[in-house]
């Protein structure tokens, strides 16, 4: 059975870090939305514009937050070694 290999501390602040920027980037995103929504029509009603913000926003920053986690695991060799069929057969 593999063993558990604890998340280094210098990927976990890689990653917050990437996280961060990326919020920032999420809250522009999703403000330059509303400021277009808001343009778009004369019925604009104030729960159109939150769940315009909040869907655009959280749906960049899990984007955001996922293609950084792949990033992250291909950079540390994690999945190298989940994909070494080699070592399987040997341990057999």
């Amino acid at each position: 059975m593999p063993q558990h290999d604890p998340v280094p501390g210098s990927i976990r602040t890689r990653f917050l870090r990437i996280l961060r920027l990326g919020a920032l980037f999420s809250i522009a995103i999703a403000a330059i939305a509303v400021i277009l929504v808001a343009k778009g029509g004369d019925q604009i009603r104030i729960h159109m514009l939150i769940a315009t913000a909040l869907g655009v926003g959280l749906s960049v920053l899990m984007g955001i937050a996922l293609m950084a986690l792949m990033f992250l695991s291909s950079q540390s060799g994690h999945d190298e070694r989940a994909a070494d069929h080699q070592q399987f057969k040997d341990n057999e």
